[in-house]
Parts: structure tokens; C-alpha cells; sequence
């Protein structure tokens, strides 16, 4: 490694250290490229580390840097930055000169992921090949890369490193593919690995010769090792590091390569295959839980990635495996892209977010990331497949051998998205979006034929794979590929449903059949809670419509009953019918492509939503949900919790406090109320005894002091629709007067109107109120009797 001068480069550094922070952006980005334009690599040398630290910030996420993840599009900083990092820019520019002189840079193993960190501590080469002849000796806890790997390195460590509250930038929260960092990611991934055209050279190589790579893979053994997960057989020590010899083919793509294993290896390969494999499941709580942020980066790398692959020349896709060794670095890494280097470690990844993520609408990024790993047929470019009609396009056949390369990504991530969607409320449009987003993906013409014939593959005898001579079960680790290019061609889809099986899952695995019985009657309770969702989007639509009306304009010049626990204006109870509206769509379409991919007919689909209807609508609704009393009141049981999440029970929320100390209303004038309070304290003080003997007698005069005034009976029957503790329910509750509802502003507005009326027939104010009491008397008298009536029938 070459050593910098002592002089001038600390000199330099310390310039730049020196009024670094107080200018801004694009005077900083100038002087730094007139600096790496004017000045030799042994000069730069010193200050690369302190650049790519102030630019992603430190790796423990004390120093923030530029806050590429935060920087939007509308910001001026923005492409000043995106300028200066980009696949030609005066930052990449720094990096190859220095890549030309082979400088060397130090990177804590303690920033890796947990699973490389622990090999690599416990004295064990990882299987992937990037970290191959990086580790120093004695164990000194560095990496040591090249300039291109520690840049890629620190560009990738910053999308996961902790960030604390305090470098939020203010003002700096907008959507994540906006964001300078999202852009950057997809420019690298778009220019390192293209989909047309090869890896474009180092556009600085006039200036400074050719940019020299590590040491590449041996040719013999083309990808071997990517993905694959190691064995107590395999272990290979860091001292036995064997030596590999340069191929100069592919010298053309090192960087492709390098970019692509360091974006996999720390963005998802945060938990170990091991792990998972013993417990079956990731129910272990682990240190490290992605943000939604990560997870959309990851489905940016996904999709990206299978439109790389897919841009294959397609005589090397039909080509036998002997030319396969003729086909330049850049067409066999396509050819191989997806299962080497991506789904092992994708897999993993995703079971562990199935099983921990919040069941929250925040789940969509996860969701959308494994409907894009399961679809590549959708970035293939061609639109030749898509229905005249807008239906769906039919899954071409061409498409099999990655389905059965891939059966347990569809199928036992299908399984844990039926436990996530059980117990999820699918009231809520966005949760009831995400299983109609699924269903409608699986319902795809031939993909369901497709899953079901990679079953069928992996069920067969084992003697259909002992047959073959010389045969065995080879995961990547055990030096086999079910897709390496140097396999025969006889290599039948039995032998690689089974590999991909048991690489995952281990040998003792117990495969659970997405179409099989255990899985059918998960499917028929899902359905049966969509149909009780349904019903439940229904009642809520029926009830915000109810509400909306009697809150319109014309409901201020009726006389109603005022509800204190109604806190819902028409707007809010429009946003909520708009949203129960998509609710139902979403679930209506969901049943019906469920019924389709499990062939559910007409009778089987009437009798389970059949069963749900049983339950008279009404009579559920007003049905508390399943409690057992205790001294301090209802108790919720689990049923009752899964009946509260799904909607189909729940209790009546309504102020249980004394309803005169309510907080005053946006509709009520504050003077008024107090003033009210006031009056009607001072009666009730005077004559609360009379009117408690009012309301106890059982002719027209008690009925009638029942009604205008609050009796214990009336708050009683309102406290038996909700939960309350003992000590309220024992609360002495008094018959009193209360004169809040003169404090309304409708009330007030009535008032005003029945005056000028009034006035306008020559009638005094005195006489005005005369009449509106003897009417509003009357009017109640009325509304009274009718009620009584209606009790009696």
C-alpha cells in the first residue's frame, strides 16, 4: 500500500476540517472538485476517509453528514449533491484515482451485519466472496478495501446506521423515493448494472491509466459460494484464505459485482439462514429491525435486479451449456443474478419481517417488496401480455422454472400473510387494500397452476432423483447451483424444487402445501372474517351517512336531541364513508379472487358468508364484546380483543363524567355556558329535593319531570351500554335541571328566528316568550307521551 506524503496531505486536511461546516454546499462541492482535479492521488490519499465520512456521516450515526435520506428534490442542496455522488462525478472520480495506485482503507467489522460480524469474530471466512483476503492479521476487528468497496461500503452502512432524533433535519420529512439517497441508489444500480449495453469504463481512465480491480473469481468455478449458507463441513478457517488468479474477462464487470454484494450483504443479510432453520420461524427477537425506509430501498434493489436479469440476450438464455463459457462476465452474471446473490438472503429477510413487523398500514412497504420479488415477469419491458380488457395477464409459461426455484417465497410467505391478515382489522381501507393487492397478484391466469405443479415436483418419491447416477442434493455451499451455468441440462425441475426446498428449510423440513387441507381452512376462516368486515364497513357506511345528513345545515333548524358524545363533524363522517366505500370494494374484490385461486364455488362461498349473516346484524352491533365481570368492571377475553380488531363488536364510548362539566363545545358560546351553570346549580341547590319527588311519582307530572329533567333512571340506562367500574355505577345520580342547551348557538339561532317571527305579527317580547314556552312545553309533552307509548308496546 502506498504511503501518503507527510506534509502537504495533513495540510490539506486541515484546511479543509477548517471551514468546512460554515460553507455551504455548492462552494464546498466546487473547491472539492478543483481539489481532486488538481491535486495527485498521493495527496488525496489522506483526506478520502474524512470526505465519505463528512458525506454519509459516521458509521455509529453520531455525525449526520448530508442527510442524503432526508435531502428532497425540492431542495437546492439536492442536486448539487446528486451531481457530486454520482456514477460520473467528482466524488467517483477521487475514488478511481485512488483505486489506481491499490490504497487500501480500514472498515470496522463491528458495522457489519450481525450474522457476518459473528463469523468473522468467531474465526470463520463468510461464504460470500466479497469479504475474501479483506480480513487483517492478527485479528485486529478492520476490513481492509479498496477505494471503491470503502466508499460503497460507508454509501450502503448509511441507509441502516442509528440515526438520532436530534440530526432530523427540520422540514426534511418527504417521501422516501424523492429523497437524494433513493435517487443515488437507483442511478449506481441502473449505470453498474445495466440492462443495455455493457459497464460503461472508468471516464477517467485518460487521465490517469486503467483503474486496476481486486482480485476477481476464479473462472472454473463461476458464482459459487453467493447465497448459499454454510455448514460445521464447509468452515473454512480466515487463515486458510485460498488464493485466487486474475481472469481478465472479468475485470469488465468487478465493479458490478462488488456494488451488488455489498448492497445485499448489508441490507439483508442482517439474520442468519441457521437461525431461522431451527426455530422454523423467526420468532427470535433479534437486535436489528429494518425501517420502512430500508425496506423500499430493498424492493428498489428487487425490482431492479429482475430487469437486469431479464435484459439476457436471449440466444444466451436458449444456448446450451457449453457456449455458456463463451458469453462475456456481464451476460453469466445476469444469467444468474437473481438466485445466487438475492433470494437466500431475501427470504430470510422477509420471514423475519412477516413475523415482526407492528400490524400497521406501514406493512404495504414489506408487502410490495415480496409482490415484486414474486412477479419479475413485470419488468420485463414487454406489454405484449396485458388484457385488452384491464384484466389480469396471463403468467407466461417461460416462467415455471422461477416459480419452482422460488416455491417457498410464494408459498410459505402466502401462509404467514394469512396469519398477519387474521388478525389484522380489514375495516381499515389500507389493511383491506393489502389483501386485495395479494389476491390479486396469486389470482394472475397460471400462477396458481404454477405453484401447484412445483408442489407436485417437490412431493415426488426420492427415487426419481437416486435413478441418476452420481446424484446428490447440492446447495450453493456444497459447491452445486440449481441454475450454475456449468450444470447439464439434464438436470431435471424434481432435483431443483427439492434443492431450493431443503437449502432453505433444512433436510428435516416439514413443507406445508399452499394448496393442501391445513392451508384451505386458514383461506376459509380469512374469508369468513372478510365477509364480518364487510358487514361491519356496512353498518359504518349506513351510520356515517345517518350522521353527515342530520349534521347538515338544514339539521341547525330542527329541534333534536343534543348529543355531548357525538364528536364527529360532517367532514370527518364524509372522510370515513369515503373510506369505508374502498373498504368494501377492496374486500368484495378480495373474495372474489380467493374463490378463484382455492376454486371456491357459488354454494361453498353462500354457506360461509352465510354462516357470518346468521348473527342478525342489528342485534351484533349493539352485542358488547365477549367480557367477564370483575370488581372493577368488564374484563375483555381474547375473544373479545378479536372481535374488537375485526369490527364485528365494540363498546359504546360515550362521557361518563357529569355531563354539566363536559368541556365546552365549538357550537356552544363559553360565556353562556358558565352562566348557565351557574343559574342551574343555584335551582338545583334550591330545589333538588322537590324535584327528586317529582320524578319518583308515576302519573303525567312525574313522566313529564322524568323528561325535562336528569334522572338517576336515565344515566343508569345509558351507563349499562358501556363498561364502567363499580364505584361509578354506585355514583348517587340526582334528578337536576340543566340549562347548557341555551348556551348553543342553535339554540340561540331558533330563538332568534321565532322573535323576528313573532315581531313581524305584532306580538311583544314579553308575549314572544310566553309563546315559545307554552310551545316548546307542549312540543316535548308530545315527544314524551309518544315515547312512553312506544316503551309500553
Amino acid at each position: 500500500m502506498a504511503a501518503p506524503a507527510l506534509q502537504q496531505p495533513s495540510y490539506l486536511l486541515a484546511n479543509l476540517k477548517a471551514d468546512w461546516t460554515i460553507k455551504p454546499l455548492h462552494q464546498r462541492c466546487n473547491e472539492m472538485s478543483k481539489i481532486i482535479d488538481d491535486f495527485p492521488a498521493k495527496e488525496l490519499h489522506a483526506i478520502f476517509p474524512w470526505l465519505v465520512e463528512s458525506v454519509f456521516g459516521s458509521l455509529d450515526g453520531i455525525l449526520s453528514g448530508w442527510n442524503l435520506r432526508y435531502l428532497q428534490a425540492r431542495m437546492a442542496e439536492y442536486n448539487i449533491a446528486v451531481d457530486f455522488l454520482g456514477p460520473s462525478g467528482p466524488m467517483m472520480k477521487l475514488v478511481y484515482k485512488l483505486q489506481a495506485e491499490e490504497y487500501k482503507y480500514e472498515f470496522p467489522v463491528s458495522y457489519l451485519p450481525g450474522p457476518i460480524k459473528s463469523s468473522i469474530q468467531a474465526g470463520v471466512l463468510p461464504d460470500c466472496p466479497l469479504f475474501h483476503n479483506k480480513i487483517q492479521f492478527p485479528m485486529s476487528g478492520l476490513l481492509l478495501l479498496n477505494p471503491f468497496e470503502y466508499y460503497m461500503f460507508n454509501f450502503a452502512s448509511s441507509l441502516i446506521a442509528p440515526k438520532p432524533f436530534q440530526n432530523y433535519p427540520p422540514g426534511q420529512h418527504g417521501s422516501c423515493s424523492d429523497s437524494a439517497y433513493f435517487v443515488l441508489v437507483d442511478t449506481y444500480l441502473k449505470y453498474f448494472l445495466p440492462t443495455e449495453g455493457n459497464v460503461p469504463p472508468s471516464p477517467f481512465s485518460d487521465t490517469m491509466g486503467t483503474v486496476a480491480s481486486p482480485a476477481p473469481r476464479s473462472p472454473s468455478v463461476p458464482y459459487v459460494g453467493y447465497g448459499g449458507h454454510s455448514t460445521s463441513l464447509l468452515k473454512r478457517h480466515i487463515t486458510h484464505q485460498p488464493s485466487v488468479n486474475a481472469d481478465p474477462a472479468a475485470q469488465e464487470i468487478w465493479r458490478s459485482e462488488t456494488l451488488l454484494q455489498v448492497f445485499v450483504e448489508m441490507w439483508l443479510h442482517h439474520y442468519s439462514l441457521e437461525m431461522y432453520q431451527k426455530l422454523q420461524s423467526p420468532q427470535v427477537k433479534e437486535p436489528f429491525m429494518p425501517s420502512e425506509e430500508h425496506v423500499l430501498v430493498v424492493r428498489l434493489l428487487v425490482k431492479h435486479l429482475h430487469a437486469f436479469s431479464s435484459s439476457l440476450k436471449q440466444e444466451s438464455i436458449f444456448s446450451s451449456p457449453s457456449t455458456h463459457s463463451h458469453s462475456s462476465p456481464l451476460e453469466e452474471l445476469k444469467r444468474v443474478v437473481v438466485q445466487r446473490f438475492v433470494q437466500q438472503k431475501l427470504y430470510v429477510f422477509l420471514q423475519h419481517c412477516f413475523g415482526h413487523w407492528p400490524l400497521d398500514a406501514s406493512f404495504r412497504a414489506v408487502l410490495e417488496t415480496w409482490l415484486s420479488y414474486i412477479q419479475p415477469w413485470r419488468y420485463t419491458g414487454e406489454k405484449n401480455n396485458t388484457q385488452a380488457d384491464g384484466q389480469n395477464r396471463t403468467v407466461p409459461d417461460k416462467w415455471a422454472s422461477f416459480v419452482q426455484e422460488n416455491l417457498l417465497v410464494y408459498t410459505k410467505l402466502f401462509q404467514g400473510f394469512l396469519n398477519r391478515a387474521m388478525r389484522t382489522d380489514l375495516v381499515n381501507a389500507k389493511s383491506a387494500l393489502m389483501v386485495f393487492r395479494v389476491a390479486k397478484v396469486f389470482v394472475q391466469p397460471n400462477l396458481s397452476e404454477m405453484i401447484q405443479k412445483a408442489e407436485q415436483l417437490f412431493l415426488e418419491p426420492e427415487h426419481a432423483i437416486l435413478q441418476r447416477q452420481n446424484r446428490v442434493f447440492l446447495t450453493p455451499s456444497h459447491g452445486g447451483s440449481f441454475l450454475s451455468s456449468r450444470q447439464p441440462m439434464g438436470t431435471d425441475s424434481v432435483f431443483k424444487v427439492k434443492s431450493h426446498v431443503y437449502s432453505l428449510e433444512g433436510q428435516d423440513c416439514q413443507y406445508n402445501l399452499m394448496f393442501g387441507p391445513d392451508l384451505r381452512k386458514n383461506v376459509l376462516k380469512l374469508i369468513q372474517i372478510i365477509a364480518q368486515a364487510r358487514q361491519t364497513a356496512k353498518r359504518i357506511s349506513d351510520h356515517s351517512t345517518e350522521m353527515a345528513a342530520n349534521n347538515s345545515f338544514l339539521s341547525w333548524f330542527s329541534v333534536g336531541s343534543s348529543d355531548h358524545n357525538n364528536t364527529f363533524n360532517g367532514g370527518e363522517m364524509d372522510d370515513m364513508g369515503e373510506g369505508v366505500k374502498k373498504t368494501h370494494e377492496f374486500l368484495d374484490k378480495a373474495l372474489d379472487y380467493l374463490c378463484q385461486i382455492f376454486r371456491l364455488n357459488a354454494g361453498q362461498l353462500s354457506q360461509l358468508i352465510g354462516n357470518v349473516a346468521s348473527v342478525d346484524d342489528e342485534g351484533a352491533s349493539k352485542q358488547l364484546p365477549d367480557c367477564i365481570p370483575s370488581e372493577n368492571g368488564l374484563l375483555l377475553t381474547d375473544l373479545g380483543r378479536l372481535q374488537i380488531i375485526n369490527g364485528l363488536r365494540r363498546f359504546e364510548i360515550e362521557y361518563q363524567g357529569d355531563p354539566e362539566l363536559q368541556p365546552i363545545r365549538s357550537y356552544e358560546n363559553a360565556f353562556l355556558v358558565r352562566l348557565m351553570f351557574q343559574i342551574s346549580s343555584f335551582i338545583n341547590a334550591r330545589f333538588g329535593d322537590h324535584m327528586e319527588a317529582l320524578c319518583s311519582r308515576q302519573d303525567l307530572l312525574g313522566s313529564t319531570g322524568r323528561h325535562y329533567l336528569r334522572s338517576s333512571s336515565k344515566v343508569a340506562e345509558q351507563w349499562r351500554k358501556s363498561p364502567v367500574t363499580r364505584q361509578m355505577r354506585e355514583r348517587p345520580q340526582r334528578a337536576r335541571l340543566s340549562l347548557r342547551v341555551l348556551a348553543s348557538y342553535r339554540t340561540l339561532l331558533i330563538l332568534l328566528l321565532l322573535y323576528m317571527l313573532f315581531a313581524l305579527l305584532s306580538f311583544s317580547v314579553l308575549s314572544s316568550t310566553g309563546l315559545i314556552l307554552i310551545i316548546s312545553f307542549l312540543y316535548e309533552l308530545l315527544l314524551n307521551f309518544l315515547h312512553e307509548k312506544l316503551k309500553t308496546q
